[in-house]
């Protein structure tokens, strides 16, 4: 999704405010390993802009794509609303179905993440678009960049930094230099994303 021009240099500001008393927790210089091989994703929770299909089986009326709205809920034909944020798709399929048995007989109700818009990581500073990055599968940072339209031409590719939220409300950083790991010289460091991390590409 990009960012409209007259947007990104609030953007950037908001951006870089964020990282302000980030520069005082020293870069931990270790990239967070990949998880080991063989581990289980958690289920996907659903969150607020994220876009859903209800599918009802032999049921049009009650078929729809929704958005999730602000408040977490969605809007189901026959029902109502329902809370949506929070929950796994199986955990809202179970709900819709339990209060869908008052108007229909059995029904087979399945739910789909159409877009995981809720899932997102920012790009700021020197690229060509300032932007966020849905999450829809795996994501490094590398990646990341290139959906950004790459770096322009004043971006210093060797001190790029990654501004991850920890649980307790602490931010950390990981610096990541481009240069090195496209020329082989420190492989292992392009790790995977998580959901709210800011890439930050200096000048």
């Amino acid at each position: 999704m990009r960012i409209p021009r007259r947007s990104r240099s609030v953007m950037i500001a908001l951006a870089v405010a964020s990282l302000a008393p980030a520069c005082a927790v020293r870069p931990t210089g270790v990239p967070p390993p990949d998880p080991p091989a063989g581990t289980v994703a958690e289920p996907y929770v659903i969150g607020v802009q994220d876009l859903l299909r209800i599918s009802v089986w032999q049921n049009e009326a009650a078929t729809v794509d929704v958005p999730v709205r602000p408040d977490g809920k969605i809007t189901v034909p026959l029902i109502g609303d329902v809370e949506a944020r929070n929950q796994t798709t199986q955990q809202l399929q179970t709900v819709i179905a339990k209060r869908l048995a008052k108007h229909l007989v059995s029904p087979d109700v399945t739910v789909i993440v159409l877009q995981m818009n809720s899932r997102f990581v920012s790009v700021v500073g020197r690229v060509q678009q300032t932007t966020r990055v849905p999450m829809t599968q795996d994501l490094r940072i590398v990646e990341a960049i290139a959906l950004a339209g790459g770096f322009d031409e004043f971006a210093d590719t060797d001190n790029i930094r990654v501004v991850r939220r920890q649980p307790d409300g602490k931010e950390v950083q990981y610096p990541f230099d481009y240069d090195a790991y496209m020329e082989g010289r420190a492989p292992n460091t392009n790790f995977l994303l998580q959901s709210g991390d800011v890439i930050y590409v200096p000048d």
